[in-house]
């Protein structure tokens, strides 16, 4: 199994519009072969003291995938290519963060 954090930067207020487009790619993405979990996050504001400041502008997909075979797939299915498409104008910038389980 890997782990991949994307971060997306977005352009200044347009997270929602944005997040509408992601919600509507879940279930194209969910169903791929290898994905194990996919599902995005934002920052919320806590009284923990080692917290980093809050993001309003970054969306944080966590996903889980079979294999780096799964991920590849995943970045090349018509679907994303789409989605891709629908989100250009909001985002700023992405990057990835792919990770394997150390236990």
């Amino acid at each position: 199994m890997i782990v991949v954090l994307a971060t997306i930067e977005l352009n200044p207020g347009t997270r929602e519009a944005f997040l509408a487009e992601f919600r509507k790619n879940l279930p194209a993405v969910r169903a791929e072969r290898g994905c194990i979990e996919y599902f995005p996050a934002i920052d919320i504001g806590t009284n923990v003291q080692m917290q980093a400041a809050t993001r309003d502008n970054i969306v944080t997909v966590i996903e889980k995938w079979e294999s780096i075979a799964a991920l590849e797939a995943h970045l090349i299915a018509p679907h994303m290519i789409a989605y891709r498409q629908a989100v250009k104008d909001y985002v700023k910038g992405a990057s990835l963060q792919i990770l394997e389980p150390a236990e």
